[in-house]
């Protein structure tokens, strides 16, 4: 839905997220189209008493760092917090960023980071081949090309369809490991 012109879409991560967002999109004048994750849904933490509508269009920096920036949406902004966590682990800085609307893109914001890290890493749960996430990998390329030190690794499902049994969905979508394993494969190799 990304790619039609006029139309928004959004796909949060966090309940504060959904409800700012919610608000926000219910309220534009555009048609959006709002996205929410099924595994999500268990996910509980402390929502503002007062109703704080989110721009769309604004990313969200999750976790700040210095070494490498995550870029994920949906379910795989929870597996990139994780693997920061365990790169940190290793003495690794690790910056999580959540674009939270995917059209309007925050693209100033992915740039900023990039910039700031000097590498990239794009997760999200779709597989990684013509994707989202390759948009946002041409869009990093492009505006922090002379800031990156490594080439963009691209975390993503496997290319094939998606399984019905929860143990081979579970095989096919991305984790933790993979986003962690995608931070190392960054930070061994130079330009």
């Amino acid at each position: 839905f990304v790619h039609i012109p006029g139309l928004k879409v959004v796909f949060p991560s966090t309940p504060t997220d959904v409800r700012g967002l919610l608000w926000s999109s219910i309220y534009d004048d555009n048609p959006v189209v709002f996205f929410e994750h099924r595994t999500l849904y268990g996910i509980k933490e402390e929502v503002p008493e007062e109703l704080e509508p989110i721009p769309l269009g604004k990313a969200r920096v999750h976790r700040e760092g210095d070494d490498v920036t995550v870029i994920a949406t949906g379910r795989l902004v929870h597996e990139a917090l994780a693997a920061a966590t365990d790169a940190e682990n290793d003495g690794v800085s690790v910056e999580v960023v959540d674009p939270r609307t995917l059209q309007p893109l925050d693209e100033e914001a992915l740039i900023a980071s990039v910039k700031k890290t000097n590498r990239c890493v794009v997760a999200h749960e779709a597989v990684t081949r013509m994707g989202f996430g390759a948009e946002v990998a041409a869009i990093v390329q492009h505006g922090a090309f002379d800031w990156l030190d490594a080439p963009i690794e691209r975390v993503g499902a496997k290319f094939t369809p998606l399984p019905f049994a929860p143990v081979m969905e579970e095989w096919c979508v991305p984790h933790a490991k993979d986003v962690l394993e995608a931070i190392n494969k960054t930070l061994a190799r130079n330009t």
